[in-house]
C-alpha cells in the first residue's frame, strides 16, 4: 500500500538498478540497434547491405564500365557473375556528338553530332515562314509579346530563382532541384529561340554560361531535374550548336547517375548531389511516369542504357496489360497494382511512342510496348466508360480530356497506314464533343470527374486551381497539325484570352484558385513550364507546320524538342 501511494518509489530490481532506470536503458538500447539496423538497410551505398541481403547476382557494383574505378569497400567483380543491369559510367563517360568519353561503338542510334544532324533536316528549324495569313501572323505576335512580358518581369523581379512570384514581386527558389537555379533561365531557352527573341536568348544564354551554378549539394527529383534542365539544355544544344550548352548538360547528367545505381537499374526518384546518393524520399519505391520519363533525354547523354528499365517492366507480370504505378528499385517487383494513365503514369506511356519517333521508327520495341496498351479497352477511358485513373473516374488536367496523349496518339495513326485510323478520327470528334473549358473562365481546373453529365467537373474547391497547365493547348497543336481544321486554332485562342483575362497581372502570370469563378484569387507563381511550354505550344499552334517541324524534332514531356535520328540526309532517304 505504502509503495502505491508513494510516487516517488521505486522498487530496485536484483541489480540494484531502479525500474525506471532500466526503462530508459532498455529504450536506448532499442532505438540503438533500430538505427543500426536502418543503416544496414537504407544506406545506399553500403557494401554490407548488397553483401548481407542482396543475392550475388543481383549485387551492383559502383565501378563504371571500363574504368577500373571502385566505391571505398567495393570489391572486384567475381569470375562468372553476372554483370550489373544497368551500371552507371564515370564521370566523363557522358557525351553529346563529340567530346568526353564519346558513346560506346555498340550503340544502336546513331550519334548525333551537330553538323550531322543539322544536315540531316527535312526542314529548317525555323521554318520557311511564307505561308502565314494576317489574322495568324497577328495571334502569332501577341503570343510573343506574352512571352516576352513574362520573360522580362522574371529578369527584373526573380532572375536566377526558378520561378516568379508576380503578385509579391519576387522570386521563389523551391526544394525539388537539389539546389539548381534558374529553372525558368533553362525552360525558356528553346522557346525564346524559336519567337526570335534574339536579346532576351542571348541574356538566358549569358546566364547559363557564367551564373548556373552546378555545384549544388541538395536533394533533387531526379524526373523533373532530368525533363527541365537536361531536356531544355540539350534543346539549346542542338538548335544553337553553343558548346556552353552541351558542357552544361554533361556536368549535370553526371550529377544524376548515381540513382540509377540500384539492384535492378531501375532509377530513385531522388538523388542527392552532395554525396551522390540516394535522396532521402527515394527509400521506398519509384514512380512509373518519372523513372519512365528518362528515355529521349537520356539517349543523348550517356552509355548508361535506360533500355534496361524496359526489360524490367516487360518480365515482370502487368494485371490489366497496363502497368501499375509503383516499382521497387530494389526487387523490380510491383509494390501495389493501382494503374493509371493519367497523373503517375501518363508521360511513360507519352516516351514509348515519342521514343518510336525518334528513332526515326526503327525503335520497335518501344512501339510495340506503346500499341500494346492501347488494346486494353480502358485506355480509352475518356470516351468510353472509364478515365485516366483505372480505380476510379477521376482525371487530372496534366492527361485528360484534352490531353496529349490522344492527340499523339492521333498524330501517330495518321503516319501508320497499317493502324487503325478510325481511332484516329474517333478521337477528333471526342474532342469536338467533350470540352472541359468552363463556363467563367475557359480555364480547365486541376482535377475533374466524369461522373456528373456530359461535362467534367470538379468535386471540391480544392480541385478548382489552374497552374497554367500547358496539356490542353499542347493537344490544340497536335491537333491543328494533323486536320487542320480550324476549330482547335479557334480553341487556342480562347486560351489566350483567358490567359490575358485571368491570368495576367502587372508583373508576370500567376495562376488562379477557382477556374468556376469570373474573379479568381491568383496563386502568385508564374510556372517555370508556362515559358517552357504553354506559350511554345500557343505558338506553333498559329505557326506554319515546318517551324519545329514534327519529322525532325520530337518535345519531350516538358516541351523541348529533341532531334529525330535520321539516317541519311534528305537527298539520300528514301
Amino acid at each position: 500500500m505504502l509503495m502505491r501511494k508513494t510516487p516517488a518509489f521505486a522498487p530496485a530490481s536484483v541489480f540494484g538498478v531502479r525500474l525506471s532506470h532500466k526503462f530508459l536503458f532498455l529504450l536506448f538500447l532499442s532505438g540503438l540497434i533500430t538505427l543500426c539496423f536502418g543503416a544496414l538497410f537504407l544506406l545506399p551505398s553500403s557494401y554490407r547491405f548488397r553483401r548481407l541481403f542482396l543475392p550475388l547476382r543481383s549485387q551492383r557494383l559502383a565501378t563504371a564500365s571500363g574504368t577500373g574505378d571502385s566505391e571505398p569497400g567495393d570489391q572486384t567483380q567475381a569470375r562468372g557473375q553476372e554483370p550489373p543491369p544497368n551500371p552507371a559510367p564515370a564521370p566523363g563517360a557522358l557525351a553529346v556528338g563529340p567530346g568526353r568519353g564519346g558513346a560506346p561503338k555498340s550503340r544502336p542510334l546513331p550519334t548525333l553530332v551537330f553538323e550531322e544532324f543539322r544536315s540531316r533536316l527535312r526542314h529548317p528549324v525555323l521554318g520557311t515562314r511564307g505561308n502565314s495569313d494576317a489574322k495568324s501572323l497577328a495571334q502569332r505576335e501577341k503570343i510573343k509579346e506574352m512571352m516576352q512580358f513574362a520573360w522580362d518581369n522574371y529578369k527584373q523581379f526573380a532572375l536566377g530563382k526558378n520561378e516568379l512570384r508576380p503578385v509579391t514581386k519576387n522570386g521563389y527558389t523551391g526544394g525539388m532541384f537539389g539546389g539548381l537555379g534558374g529553372a525558368t533561365i533553362i525552360d525558356a531557352l528553346d522557346t525564346l529561340y524559336i519567337m526570335e527573341l534574339e536579346d532576351e536568348f542571348q541574356e538566358a544564354k549569358n546566364w547559363v554560361e557564367k551564373s548556373f551554378d552546378l555545384d549544388v549539394k541538395g536533394d533533387a527529383s531526379v524526373f523533373e531535374v532530368n525533363i527541365r534542365y537536361i531536356g531544355g539544355l540539350l534543346s539549346a544544344y542542338y538548335l544553337t550548336g553553343e558548346e556552353v550548352f552541351r558542357e552544361k548538360v554533361i556536368r549535370l547528367g553526371e550529377k544524376l547517375l548515381p540513382a540509377f545505381n540500384t539492384p535492378t537499374g531501375i532509377p530513385r526518384g531522388m538523388v542527392n548531389f552532395g554525396s551522390r546518393t540516394w535522396g532521402w524520399a527515394s527509400l521506398g519505391s519509384s514512380i512509373l511516369a518519372e523513372f519512365g520519363s528518362l528515355h529521349l533525354e537520356f539517349l543523348h547523354l550517356s552509355k548508361i542504357s535506360v533500355k534496361n528499365i524496359r526489360r524490367v517492366l516487360n518480365r515482370t507480370e502487368k494485371p490489366k496489360g497496363l502497368y501499375p504505378n509503383f516499382l521497387s528499385p530494389v526487387s523490380g517487383s510491383w509494390v501495389q497494382h493501382h494503374v493509371s494513365i493519367g497523373g503517375l503514369g501518363d508521360s511513360f506511356y507519352e516516351y514509348l511512342i515519342k521514343a518510336w519517333l525518334m528513332s526515326a521508327k526503327t525503335d520497335i520495341e518501344a512501339k510495340n510496348m506503346y500499341y500494346t496498351a492501347l488494346e486494353v479497352r480502358s485506355w480509352f477511358c475518356p470516351f468510353g466508360t472509364g478515365c485516366p485513373n483505372l480505380n476510379n473516374k477521376k482525371g487530372k488536367n496534366i492527361n485528360c480530356p484534352h490531353s496529349p496523349s490522344p492527340a499523339k496518339l492521333s498524330s501517330s495513326l495518321k503516319k501508320e497506314n497499317s493502324l487503325n485510323r478510325a481511332q484516329g478520327k474517333k478521337l477528333s470528334t471526342f474532342l469536338k464533343t467533350f470540352p472541359i473549358l468552363t463556363f467563367y473562365t475557359k480555364l480547365g481546373p486541376e482535377v475533374f470527374w466524369f461522373d456528373f453529365g456530359s461535362e467534367a467537373t470538379t468535386s471540391s474547391p480544392s480541385e478548382s486551381y489552374y497552374i497554367l497547365r500547358p496539356e490542353v493547348v499542347e493537344s490544340y497543336m497536335y491537333m491543328w497539325r494533323l486536320t487542320h481544321d480550324p476549330k482547335y486554332r479557334q480553341w487556342g485562342w480562347e486560351v489566350v484570352e483567358a490567359l490575358e483575362k485571368y491570368c495576367r497581372t502587372e508583373t508576370g502570370f500567376s495562376g488562379i484558385r477557382n477556374v468556376y469563378t469570373m474573379f479568381p484569387e491568383h496563386d502568385n507563381m508564374q510556372q517555370s513550364f508556362f515559358l517552357a511550354e504553354t506559350l511554345k505550344y500557343l505558338y506553333l499552334l498559329f505557326s506554319e507546320d515546318d517551324l519545329l517541324s514534327l519529322e525532325d524534332w520530337v518535345f519531350n514531356t516538358e516541351a523541348h524538342p529533341l532531334p529525330v535520328g535520321h539516317l541519311h540526309s534528305p537527298a539520300r532517304a528514301h
